[in-house]
């Protein structure tokens, strides 16, 4: 309740910073138009806005979803592997000097017009910061704690209970640092996307937003670019409770209290 408050008044102050700027400015509507045109205009098309959020929404969380379980296994490939990790790693590297606005009409022309081209370029978004996160996580589990398991395992082959020891212990020693990375992909998954919705579509949020800018609907702009942040504030919200119902081992700190440090 304390989170949601803070939101709620946090939403309320930009609403009111932004009524002070267009009437002071005297800004014309189809530069900035006026808070309470775009509330008029998010009551009045709640339903195209809704089924355009279900869209992108899906294409969000389905990006997630098989992003997490691509960079997961990236992850435990290079860290299991020192073959992955000669030909893997400067790939990885490299791909993020790519800009993913330059492979989106690539991926439309792939996988067409549907979901599946802006499912990949959520997974290509969030695919870094996950593998990158959990890669590191897994390199940096406590040594004593691989020696311990070394030690208490039975059979005298070295390497023989490497799975086993990545099981056991340095992956979930590395959770943390996934969960890290999956905040991070919370956040930026909505860009693949509405850039995938940009270049071609016929549904979504940002092919609302593309077709409200044709016809100088500045106000529907706005009220399509209201909806996606708050998509993306809701998913950031639900992972991270998610996150921390499932590693209740690890408590956030709280930075607020004076003598937390």
């Amino acid at each position: 309740m304390k989170s949601l408050g803070r939101l709620l008044s946090t939403l309320a102050g930009l609403l009111a910073l932004w009524q002070v700027i267009v009437t002071f400015g005297e800004l014309p509507p189809y530069i900035l138009p006026d808070p309470l045109a775009v509330i008029s205009v998010l009551w009045k098309d709640s339903g195209p806005l809704l089924y355009h959020a279900g869209v992108t929404g899906l294409e969000i969380i389905l990006g997630m979803v098989f992003g997490t379980l691509l960079g997961c296994a990236s992850a435990l490939l290079l860290s299991y592997s020192q073959h992955a990790r000669r030909w893997l790693l400067p790939m990885l590297i490299a791909s993020q000097a790519i800009p993913v606005f330059a492979i989106a009409p690539l991926l439309v022309l792939w996988l067409g017009y549907g979901m599946g081209s802006k499912i990949a370029m959520s997974m290509l978004i969030i695919y870094f910061p996950v593998t990158a996160n959990f890669y590191d996580g897994l390199r940096h589990t406590p040594r004593g704690w691989l020696d311990l398991a070394r030690v208490m395992l039975p059979g005298s082959q070295p390497g023989s209970h490497r799975w086993a020891i990545l099981r056991h212990i340095a992956i979930p020693a590395a959770l943390p640092a996934l969960a890290s990375g999956l905040r991070v992909a919370a956040a930026v998954a909505p860009i693949g996307a509405v850039l995938g919705e940009w270049v071609g579509s016929s549904a979504g949020l940002g092919y609302l937003m593309l077709h409200a800018n044709s016809r100088m609907q500045v106000s529907l702009m706005f009220a399509a670019l209201f909806v996606l942040a708050a998509l993306a504030v809701l998913l950031y919200f639900f992972v991270d409770a998610g996150l921390r119902r499932l590693l209740p081992w690890h408590p956030i700190t709280p930075t607020t209290d004076p003598e937390t440090y």
